[in-house]
């Protein structure tokens, strides 16, 4: 039977690749607003974060539309995704564009090392597109974590298009070593999610006024490994058209000492609140990142402890 799938989603992909990246959209706009009708839960979830984040200062109409325009913007970013996989590198720069790279202190570590970079990327746009960023910078490696499907055939498709990117994959379950080695080696670049609740594993934060479980791992990692941070948007520019910009540094040291976990996630929750009041219906709203926020405080006090 996963044979089968496999072959049935390898045809679906191989159609869309031939197909006019603009259509690709515009019917991925179409199946998303039409899951706006179907999926009742997503649409809830949606619905809540929406009013619960933004109500204040939206109507409860305006709050319906933007979560109709979230759909189909997921809409669009699940189907043009394949397509965009298979854009020859070349040929990037039609749909891309990327901001901000001088915002990148290159200037050497005190080690005399050359400097490594961590991103605070989040589910913005089409997060797809962050993998495509390499391209733009070839002298630096990239690399991100994921979470495997437990369907084979899902997960060897998913791999398929992703590996597309020449962007490393780590999966966030079982190669902590590898994400470890890397992010210790000089001219790397690494994109870590942190967008969406940790729960227990997460940290306790404020994000748009509500405490939520925050994963923590962009801080400990710029700590640990003396990685640079910024924080990384992917924005929605037209029908097919994408730009990723790179935001100013968040430091990681004060007068000579290590900031504590919880300001520098402060910080990074911060910035995601920018991203998302500039264009509210390019966030990921179908997640609920103020579930079981009760879940994080123990750990996330003691987290903090140990980097004071």
């Amino acid at each position: 039977m996963n044979t089968i799938l496999y072959l049935v989603a390898v045809s679906i992909v191989n159609v869309i690749r031939f197909l006019p990246l603009k259509f690709v959209v515009l019917v991925g706009r179409q199946m998303g607003f039409l899951f706006y009708y179907i999926d009742a839960p997503h649409r809830r979830v949606a619905v809540n974060n929406l009013t619960n984040s933004l109500g204040s200062s939206r109507s409860k109409k305006e709050i319906i539309a933007l979560a109709r325009e979230n759909f189909r913007r997921l809409g669009e970013v699940y189907l043009s995704s394949i397509k965009t996989a298979h854009i020859p590198p070349e040929k990037l720069g039609n749909i891309l564009t990327i901001k901000g790279v001088e915002r990148l202190d290159r200037s050497q570590r005190e080690d005399g090392s050359e400097p490594s970079f961590m991103l605070a990327i989040g589910h913005f746009g089409n997060f797809e597109m962050y993998a495509n960023a390499g391209h733009n910078e070839p002298e630096y490696e990239l690399c991100t974590t994921y979470r495997g499907f437990n369907q084979p055939w899902v997960d060897k498709v998913i791999k398929s298009l992703r590996s597309k990117s020449g962007c490393h994959f780590f999966d966030r379950r079982y190669e902590g070593g590898k994400l470890k080695a890397f992010m210790k080696r000089p001219k790397t670049i690494t994109g870590l999610l942190a967008d969406q609740s940790a729960g227990r594993s997460g940290i306790l934060l404020p994000f748009f006024g509500r405490p939520c479980s925050t994963n923590p791992a962009p801080a400990l990692f710029s700590l640990r490994y003396k990685l640079r941070l910024h924080g990384c948007l992917c924005r929605r520019v037209g029908i097919g058209q994408w730009e990723l910009e790179l935001g100013p540094e968040i430091p990681t040291r004060e007068n000579g000492q290590a900031r504590s976990v919880e300001e520098i996630m402060a910080d990074v929750n911060a910035t995601y609140e920018q991203y998302i009041l500039e264009d509210p219906a390019n966030w990921f709203w179908v997640h609920n990142r103020w579930k079981r926020s009760d879940r994080a405080k123990k750990r996330g006090n003691r987290l903090a402890a140990s980097q004071k």
